[in-house]
């Protein structure tokens, strides 16, 4: 293939980047340009799309030699280079299929470039641009989900491209050398980091810029990796840097050197001189060229530089000679199967689980579900901790769990499992999960917009959360990944708080088999208390019931209820119950578990929320509820919303002490010990009644 393909394909690219950014009309020059032209605002990123322009256009004659079976991904690192993939994909045709008013054609580039940015698309990498399974707005991880796409699948290559402010972040940092803990897990697939070294950063020089090049291949060499080296402008040696650079690339989890490929292109590149180099570079170099003489005769002269007629047919299509570097479009992945009889399934995991401890049955259930198909657990080193024993008899770990002391790139890495449609699980001290929060949102943010594209749903996003602070000191105590979470509204948010070991193995299996959801599962390590299995399906089901076992007879308003959501909370209040049962009969009781927090929302607002009459049916209309969590008390409170029952309700859940507490001192401190729960409860229902004289 001839090199001025790929030339003429870069070209394109930064031509029609720019084009999104300014022009509102006349959008191949086929006239004068005019200050009417162009829009009043511009807005958008100009500075990391040329890099980013030219490797799409180099991997361009890749993508498209790819034979049937084999798959390249290219993940974007900075999601401000929204105007190179949406180019890049109008090109190839691939926007229009997800947006016919967007195909190659005189229409769909007015469109692409007069309304840039588009309010249904935005101006940053999302899937509403066909392609693209990771939301580029957080820069960190793109590395790491790189990584994590090609885990158990050797036939894939994923091409990361990392800017180098990106660099500095502690995520792409420990993904270096953080892959080295994949070794002899599998048979994986190869990742290409590609190194955006243009030497800003949004504000200043990079840190990465600041190194010779005797240095910088001193630290990739360091970290395991061989860099090869191109400037990008010949586009000749930058295709041969890719090839060498791919030559030398070893599948994940290989030990030895594998190759980087650094692109020192400047930042902004073919931006006017007086403006290369500077900070201004990094959005629109040119702020105001409707209404500044001087910027709109250098943006004519910018964008004429790019002869759009020589690369652009008057209808917008690619010219014959760009073809060969552009790639065919590929076929969007098929859907997964829908799971069916997760209730079922979950629930005779239960009846199997009962009376066993935590440390026997949830083991069990990873097990099981690893034997089923791709599968992987990912923990930050906490897996013995944790009391999760995945090794085999001889004392070796499943080769499909992976521990690595880090948050975020077992969140990353579980991230790019799942977007490739496989299963995975994020286990983790319930203190330390907070670190992966800004990660999580995102990924939820990203897969909001695949619902809104209509795209199909993924595995489920998964996080077991154990070693509660309850039982932890002072700085392993913090509940607020889901008061967090909670707070987002994202309707496949489910927080799962079963009661105890058997209903923890149901909430693994129940969550594992379900596509598109986010499940917190958060259970103790240490619960003992077994509770009667009567009411698992419906748990399951509808994620609340009454437990009859606790609860007087009769459908009347009781005088007390007694609601739990956890396993210290259920051992607290079931033992409160007996008690009453047997020193306070004349209080009618009714015991509800919530085994999943978001049925308690107000109705209409998530899928398990409770319908007015459900409410009322669980919780009554006028007798005093007390309410115990393991989390923070204000998460039952928001999520009651305008359903909040007033002074009735009573929450009691975590607080922090402000400093080191004994385990029963924070229970006393939470009013969830034996004393203090009685205290209460015969508070709310006043003095013993007399028995009348017969």
């Amino acid at each position: 293939m001839p090199d001025t393909s790929v030339a003429a394909v870069a070209d394109a690219l930064d031509y029609l980047c720019l084009a999104q950014l300014y022009l509102r009309d006349n959008p191949l020059l086929a006239r004068p340009l005019t200050p009417a032209d162009i829009k009043p605002r511009p807005a958008g990123h100009w500075g990391v799309c040329p890099p980013v322009n030219r490797m799409l256009a180099a991997l361009g004659p890749l993508q498209t030699a790819v034979p049937d079976g084999y798959d390249l991904q290219v993940l974007h690192g900075a999601g401000h280079a929204g105007p190179s993939a949406l180019a890049h994909a109008y090109l190839t045709g691939r926007l229009g299929t997800a947006h016919p008013d967007l195909s190659p054609g005189e229409t769909g580039l007015r469109e692409l470039i007069s309304n840039f940015p588009r309010d249904d698309i935005g101006g940053e990498i999302t899937p509403m641009i066909p392609g693209h399974l990771h939301t580029g707005g957080q820069l960190g991880p793109a590395l790491a989900i790189g990584q994590g796409t090609v885990l158990d699948a050797p036939h894939r290559l994923s091409v990361v491209l990392i800017g180098d402010g990106e660099c500095e972040t502690g995520t792409t940092a420990a993904s270096w050398l953080a892959a080295r803990a994949l070794h002899g897990t599998g048979d994986h697939g190869t990742v290409l980091p590609i190194i955006l070294l243009n030497g800003l950063r949004m504000g200043g020089p990079s840190v990465l810029s600041a190194l010779s090049r005797t240095e910088l291949t001193a630290y990739f060499t360091g970290l395991g990796h061989r860099p090869v080296y191109s400037d990008g402008l010949d586009t000749g040696q930058l295709r041969q840097a890719l090839a060498e650079a791919l030559a030398d690339a070893r599948p994940l989890g290989i030990p030895g050197t594998s190759s980087v490929l650094v692109l020192t292109l400047d930042k902004g590149h073919g931006a006017p001189a007086r403006l290369a180099g500077t900070p201004a570079v990094h959005k629109t170099p040119l702020r105001d060229p409707a209404g500044v003489p001087a910027e709109f005769d250098a943006l004519a002269e910018w964008l004429t530089s790019y002869q759009p007629a020589q690369l652009l047919t008057p209808r917008g299509r690619p010219r014959p000679h760009l073809l060969p570097a552009l790639p065919r479009p590929q076929p969007e992945p098929g859907e997964l199967p829908a799971p069916r009889g997760c209730v079922a399934a979950s629930a005779q995991i239960a009846v199997h689980a009962a009376g066993r401890p935590f440390a026997q049955v949830v083991p069990e259930v990873l097990r099981a579900r690893a034997e089923q198909g791709p599968f992987r657990v990912f923990s930050p080193d906490e897996l013995a901790s944790n009391r999760l024993d995945l090794t085999d008899e001889h004392g070796r770990p499943a080769p499909w769990a992976v521990e690595v002391l880090s948050e975020e790139l077992c969140h990353a890495w579980a991230q790019g499992y799942t977007e490739t449609g496989r299963h995975a699980l994020v286990a983790t001290y319930e203190a330390f999960a907070p670190i992966a929060l800004s990660l999580i949102q995102q990924q939820l943010k990203h897969r909001s917009v695949r619902r809104h594209a209509g795209l199909a749903p993924l595995p489920s996003l998964v996080y077991l959360l154990t070693s509660l602070g309850w039982h932890n000191t002072l700085t392993h105590q913090n509940p607020s990944l889901t008061t967090a979470l909670l707070a987002g509204d994202d309707p496949t948010l489910h927080v799962l708080t079963p009661a105890d070991p058997a209903r923890t193995a149901a909430a693994l299996t129940f969550a594992l088999r379900k596509l598109g959801w986010c499940t917190i599962v958060v259970a103790g390590k240490h619960t003992a208390v077994q509770h009667p299995l009567a009411t698992v399906d419906e748990e399951l089901r509808h994620g609340i019931a009454i437990w009859p076992h606790l609860t007087h007879p009769g459908a009347g308003e009781p005088d007390l209820i007694l609601a739990s959501a956890g396993d210290l909370p259920a051992e607290a209040l079931t033992t409160l119950a007996r008690r009453l049962h047997t020193e306070r009969p004349e209080i009618r009781l009714r015991y509800v578990h919530i085994h999943d927090l978001t049925a308690l929302a107000e109705d209409g607002t998530r899928p398990l929320a409770l319908a007015p009459d459900a409410f009322a049916r669980h919780f009554g209309t006028r007798a005093p509820i007390i309410l115990a969590t393991g989390g923070h008390p204000a998460d039952i409170h928001a999520l009651l919303g305008r359903r909040h029952p007033g002074p009735r309700l009573t929450v009691l859940g975590y607080r922090d002490p402000g400093h080191p507490v004994s385990q029963e001192h924070l229970l006393r401190l939470c009013a969830l010990d034996d004393a203090g729960l009685w205290t209460l409860a015969t508070t709310l229902t006043g003095t013993p009644k007399e028995t009348p004289d017969r």
